[in-house]
């Protein structure tokens, strides 16, 4: 794996655990008491933004670590992977 390739699919990576990191941690203007006159109570109270780009990064740098040692370290490919769906030709 070249430094290229690390990085685009670090970047992939990073972008797919962004949005799934976004709903933990926020609350909402009804959670904390403090509804904002003409906005839903379910918006959120508050900017969260800092806290998921830090869970993001540690999350992604984790799974990209994890993936770059087996692939690197122990030599695993995709032609390693188990056939999980027979068959059926």
């Amino acid at each position: 794996m070249n430094w290229l390739l690390g990085f685009a699919i670090y970047f992939v990576l990073w972008w797919v655990v962004l949005f799934a990191m976004l709903p933990f941690g926020l609350r909402t203007q009804e959670e904390d008491g403090e509804v904002t006159p003409g906005t839903t109570e379910s918006a959120p109270h508050g900017s969260h933004m800092p806290g998921a780009l830090i869970r993001t990064t540690i999350v992604a740098t984790v799974i990209f670590a994890i993936g770059y040692g087996l692939i690197v370290g122990l030599g695993y490919s995709f032609d390693d992977i188990p056939r999980i769906v027979p068959d059926f030709g």
